[in-house]
């Protein structure tokens, strides 16, 4: 009788502490490839700098950023809902996208671009691989879904430029400026904070100089290797402040 009271405690104890940690702040992450490549397990020695940004903080860090999607894709494949249904008040999100919204809108083989800009204009095309219409959206008017939807939940967005691609141009890296710029103004408008990863990481590269930059790149100009995503890693977390995190600093180891 001892053995069954006391069983039965020790469960409710259980139940009371799974609840309760389900209750902790979380932050998630979401964008493409350069955050988290194919299962972020290093396939090819590609890695996204997200694989590598738990270390930098005391609350759970869950990286649900998938290769190969655009802010278009992130959400038509349900992955945005998919995090939308885990957040609650508290939490916080780093979004960061922009390299597959360059790509073609309705091509047989990604069919994941968006409109350029951060306009209200779309554009209804057939998705070959849906195999329907869609109406399409510019890059900012996705961003702005993203926000408010988060904001419905009660948690913080935070908003990146993408990295940049390897372009050097007189010795130093020529960053996605259009891109860039967008976030930043839809950061602006939404009132949300915005870290500026692109210059950030830009800035990083030319200092180190195009020899040791490219040591980073096993394959390509846009995917780096393990030292490469460690490098990013590090130097956004860095970065998080109280200018512009809206509390995140404060979970910082």
């Amino acid at each position: 009788m001892k053995l069954m009271k006391w069983l039965y405690l020790f469960g409710i104890a259980c139940i009371f502490v799974s609840c309760a940690g389900t209750k902790k702040t979380t932050l998630y992450l979401i964008g493409d490839s350069t955050v988290k490549s194919g299962e972020g397990q290093g396939e090819n020695q590609h890695w996204g700098w997200g694989s590598f940004f738990d270390q930098y903080f005391t609350i759970p860090v869950e990286n649900h950023a998938k290769g190969g999607r655009s802010t278009r894709t992130f959400i038509t494949e349900g992955r945005w809902d998919s995090v939308l249904n885990r957040l609650k008040p508290g939490d916080y999100i780093l979004m960061q996208f922009g390299h597959n919204d360059q790509s073609p809108m309705d091509d047989t083989a990604r069919a994941r671009g968006t409109l350029k800009g951060i306009a209200e204009d779309s554009v209804e095309i057939y998705n070959p691989l849906l195999q329907k219409k869609e109406v399409v959206y510019t890059y900012g008017k996705y961003l702005r879904k993203y926000i408010d939807e988060a904001r419905e939940k009660k948690a913080t967005i935070i908003v990146l430029s993408p990295v940049p691609r390897v372009r050097w141009v007189e010795g130093k890296i020529v960053s996605m400026d259009d891109y860039a710029v967008w976030a930043e103004e839809i950061a602006k408008e939404k009132s949300v904070p915005y870290i500026n990863l692109n210059q950030l990481i830009s800035d990083e590269y030319s200092r180190l100089g195009e020899e040791k930059v490219l040591k980073f790149f096993p394959s390509d100009k846009t995917h780096t290797n393990e030292a490469g995503a460690k490098l990013i890693a590090e130097r956004l977390a860095k970065m998080i402040n109280k200018e512009n995190s809206q509390g995140l600093y404060k979970y910082k180891n």
